[in-house]
């Protein structure tokens, strides 16, 4: 079994973004950047695939500049056999991820695609289930267990009422959330391994892909403050401010 793992760089989880003074996007130097969280699950989830003996082969994936190779090799290191950097200086916008993913789909043929539920860059949450639509694969999203038996994927999964099962005919596309592994910390025999690893260079044109804009970014602006609270001296003087603001007591 072949799986594929897109991957994506992204601010690092532990920074805090800052705007740009002229509001039109999130300033990106000098600042850390590393491995979407949520990729770094889907990478954990095909090795243990693999160390269980269900796959042969994963294959990561990253979408981006060409210092994405630096994420493409931590997941070298955590233990994908190989890798493929599709490399572009746009900002590529999820449709035409997915549709660069699709021609990587039809090309490799993986039994699974394994990719994070959403990027905390942008928040999307639409590539898994735009690779689902064009490859007209199954799809499990934000799953929490996945287990593979034979031809078929049997995924927990998170919705608003609690935990859904379904069970997907291979081959079939999966998302994970957060609580589905805790991805393991490369060592440094595999990171020097990771430097002899394949990685192959592409460019959207090489899968007749057009990443031309098609959304357009108004403006960025940070969250507003959250204004000073006011302590107050007892019950009665609570019910009081609470009433002033048009809240039942």
């Amino acid at each position: 079994m072949k799986i594929l793992v897109p991957v994506k760089r992204v601010i690092d989880y532990n920074v805090k973004p800052r705007v740009k003074l002229d509001g039109t996007g999130v300033d990106l130097a000098n600042v850390k950047m590393s491995m979407n969280p949520f990729d770094e699950i889907a990478v954990e989830e095909a090795i243990r695939l693999k160390e269980k003996g269900v796959a042969t082969e994963i294959v990561a994936v990253s979408i981006g500049v060409a210092k994405a190779q630096e994420t493409l090799r931590t997941a070298l290191a955590m233990g994908a056999d190989r890798a493929i950097l599709v490399q572009t200086d746009d900002e590529v916008e999820p449709l035409a991820v997915a549709k660069i993913l699709k021609a990587i789909v039809d090309e490799e043929q993986p039994d699974l695609v394994i990719l994070g539920k959403q990027a905390i860059d942008d928040d999307s949450n639409q590539t898994g289930q735009m690779l689902a639509a064009l490859t007209g694969r199954p799809q499990g999203t934000f799953a929490n267990k996945l287990e593979v038996e034979g031809d078929a994927a049997t995924v927990t999964r998170e919705v608003d009422g609690g935990l859904e099962t379904v069970k997907l005919a291979l081959p079939a596309i999966i998302t994970t959330d957060l609580r589905l592994n805790e991805p393991r910390y490369a060592s440094l025999p595999n990171i020097m391994k990771a430097k002899s690893k394949p990685l192959a260079n592409k460019t959207p044109a090489d899968y007749g892909v057009d990443t031309a804009a098609r959304l357009q970014t108004l403006k960025v602006s940070e969250p507003p403050k959250r204004s000073a609270g006011v302590k107050v001296a007892d019950v009665d003087e609570l019910v009081a401010k609470l009433k002033s603001m048009g809240v039942a007591a």
